[in-house]
């Protein structure tokens, strides 16, 4: 089942120096349970896609489609409030707020969403905690533990409200190699364990052996794109 699609989307920002085009005429089919790879240098465009496809910036032209609902249709707060219960984020900087512990930092978005009560989503928080297996640091502040962990703690926040998609954009890009492969497997244990559809972009070519499918971005364009691609959870976890 398709669960995301672009149809000629197309992003130009107006800049001093004139026109830079950021996305030409990208078209894609995402599949529900997929884990897909968007390799590309920087400037790429990479970061620009990611911003399409959760509305945190406008497109100039296309069509943006999450379960068939156009998402750039949406007002502004509409697609806050969309993008607060639909889509995971998670940032290669982390972006925990330095003054809640672990355990607020992942209440925080429920309670903005409104989709449990506090003690609920403090019991969720937990679950999720365990599931990163930091459910021991979870009164720390963010700055007494591991950027590793720190990012862990992302994922964990990003899957608060029980979104069906995550997009990452560089998750492991400031992580030893050790680090990153603990990350990819919990992307991986949300795909064919839970079910999550995955887009993730980096700059690491050497990646793209792990992604269920991967694309390669360049001068805002997507090449080698399988439209609909027969994705095989089987085959992901052969990769492991």
């Amino acid at each position: 089942m398709t669960i995301l699609e672009l149809r000629n989307v197309n992003k130009t920002y107006s800049t001093a120096a004139g026109d830079f085009v950021a996305l030409k005429n990208v078209n894609l089919k995402v599949q529900a349970g997929e884990f897909l790879g968007v390799v590309g240098k920087s400037g790429a465009g990479k970061s620009t896609l990611l911003n399409m496809i959760n509305g945190v910036d406008t497109l100039t032209s296309g069509n943006v489609f999450v379960k068939n609902i156009s998402v750039h249709d949406m007002t502004e707060d509409q697609r806050a409030q969309w993008r607060g219960k639909t889509m995971g984020v998670v940032y290669q900087s982390f972006q925990l707020l330095p003054m809640l512990t672990l355990i607020e930092n992942i209440t925080l978005p429920m309670d903005l969403a409104e989709n449990f009560k506090p003690r609920e989503s403090k019991e969720r928080a937990m679950e999720l905690l365990k599931m990163v297996e930091l459910e021991e640091h979870a009164n720390k502040l963010p700055a007494f533990i591991s950027g590793g962990q720190q990012q862990r703690v992302a994922i964990a926040r990003a899957l608060a409200n029980d979104p069906e998609i995550l997009v990452a954009d560089e998750p492991t890009g400031s992580l030893d190699s050790v680090t990153a492969d603990i990350i990819f497997d919990l992307f991986s244990k949300l795909v064919y364990e839970k079910n999550k559809t995955i887009i993730m972009v980096t700059h690491d070519m050497s990646l793209t052996g792990k992604f269920s499918r991967s694309l390669t971005m360049q001068d805002g364009e997507l090449i080698e794109a399988e439209l609909e691609p027969a994705f095989d959870k089987t085959m992901m976890r052969r990769r492991k």
